[in-house]
């Protein structure tokens, strides 16, 4: 089973991957992490990918297509794409070198993305906490450090990094859609497991 797993920032995709990945027996592929282990390996597609990363802009769509298509080349099991495609020129590439089966869309409304991310307090140890479930609190419950917040977590950021992605997602849920290989889970308020549980009734349903 290959599977593409789409999420606006915050809806807790990364939390419902592992699971995801753990249950299926899925590698789940990351764009982030191939990008990074293809620069620290000094591959000639890094060097590519890193020029326009140092220059400050975004890499081409063709510099990237042909990353996850060198990293899929190396896989004979099942897998779970993050992060790819994020627009509709990806897809239709990726329809050329790999076979998807089903794209899963975490679906949550933007109020409540806006609320948890701006809400989102870290620690350094990597623990991360909601400023409602702080009481005031301003420390980490692990390691006692004081908690931040990441700049980039602010209205006006979250708002704008939202908007892009819902720019760039609407077409690919409509691409999928049309394939009947589109599968959506509305998260609203509901628990990391109570959205795992969904995402198993459609996984499973999927399978059979």
């Amino acid at each position: 089973m290959n599977i593409i797993l789409l999420g606006a920032p915050g809806a807790g995709k990364g939390t419902q991957a592992a699971k995801i990945a753990e249950k299926y027996s899925l590698l789940h592929i990351s764009t982030g992490d191939i990008f990074r282990a293809n620069i620290k390996g000094g591959t000639e597609i890094g060097k590519l990918a890193k020029s326009y990363i140092d220059a400050g802009k975004l890499v081409p769509d063709e510099v990237t297509c042909e990353i996850v298509k060198g990293r899929l080349t190396e896989i004979n099991d099942g897998f779970m794409l993050d992060g790819f495609p994020r627009n509709l020129f990806q897809a239709q590439e990726l329809d050329k070198f790999a076979k998807i089966d089903l794209c899963l869309n975490l679906d949550v409304d933007d109020r409540l993305l806006l609320d948890r991310i701006c809400g989102r307090r870290m620690c350094v140890c990597g623990a991360s906490y909601h400023v409602s479930s702080l009481g005031g609190k301003t420390a980490c419950e692990k390691c006692g450090k004081e908690l931040y917040q990441r700049e980039d977590d602010n209205p006006q950021t979250v708002g704008a990094r939202l908007e892009t992605y819902n720019k760039q997602t609407s077409p690919l849920i409509s691409y999928y859609g049309k394939q009947n290989k589109l599968a959506t889970v509305d998260c609203g308020t509901m628990s990391p497991d109570e959205v795992f549980g969904c995402v198993v009734k459609v996984l499973d349903k999927f399978i059979k």
